[in-house]
């Protein structure tokens, strides 16, 4: 299992939200790519990027701190945040993202996520982030009366290899995860499934870590580790344990 710890990227700088809410934002840093830095040093293997701004604007807004990022660091990394059409996909991958998540424009335009899987293969995810079952889209700012359990199987048949699914209601809470309904979702779509939402102790990661055999294969860190209440070389041993 590959643990991903997450930097949130707002108006230049690393921050995390509450729920998703825009006015329950706490910074923990200035300069997002030393927080990479941090986090590649404590050994993780991947790093989980959210363009916020982007997100909230539908295009690409902190494009030169993530470039800052991927020249700090040595790491594959995946963002998400903004990412509406085949030319910001492609220049993201260009620039050396790895892997670009697709969250709104799941919904909205799944035909770019058939095209960009089509080009682009490896290198698609969909984050599906979700309220009560219910896929909540422009920076989780409005429900979208899609179910979570339906994208994801539509997504799978367009050739997504990887699904970030967010428990809103849990995210930023550190309430912990919900591994049972990610689980779920993987078992009924088969595609690999990135859990995210809610982690808040090293209990959480061993919930995961069991159903990894169900197609859980990734859980996204955010508030837990810059709070300190989980030690990200703790997790990521436990991670890989057999």
């Amino acid at each position: 299992m590959i643990i991903y710890p997450a930097i949130d990227i707002r108006g230049g700088r690393c921050v995390r939200l509450t729920e998703g809410r825009f006015d329950a934002e706490t910074v923990f840093a200035d300069d997002p790519a030393e927080m990479a830095l941090k986090w590649a040093d404590c050994g993780a293997q991947w790093l989980h990027l959210v363009d916020l701004d982007g997100a909230l604007a539908g295009e690409g807004k902190n494009l030169p701190v993530i470039e800052r990022i991927l020249q700090s660091v040595k790491l594959p990394v995946q963002l998400g945040g903004g990412i509406r059409n085949m030319q910001a996909i492609d220049k993201l991958l260009t620039m050396g993202v790895q892997r670009v998540i697709l969250g709104s424009a799941a919904v909205k335009n799944p035909e770019l996520v058939a095209e960009a899987c089509r080009q682009f293969p490896g290198h698609i995810a969909v984050g599906i982030d979700a309220k009560n079952g219910d896929v909540a889209i422009e920076g989780w700012g409005q429900g979208s009366g899609v179910a979570a359990m339906e994208l994801a199987k539509q997504m799978a048949s367009y050739g997504v290899d990887k699904i970030i699914f967010t428990d809103i209601s849990r995210d930023g809470m550190l309430s912990g995860v919900n591994a049972e309904a990610t689980a779920a979702l993987a078992r009924a779509c088969g595609v690999e499934i990135i859990a995210s939402g809610g982690v808040a102790s090293l209990e959480d990661i061993r919930r995961v870590k069991a159903v990894e055999t169900d197609g859980v294969t990734g859980c996204i860190i955010g508030k837990a580790i810059y709070t300190g209440a989980v030690d990200l070389r703790e997790a990521l041993a436990l991670a890989k344990e057999e």
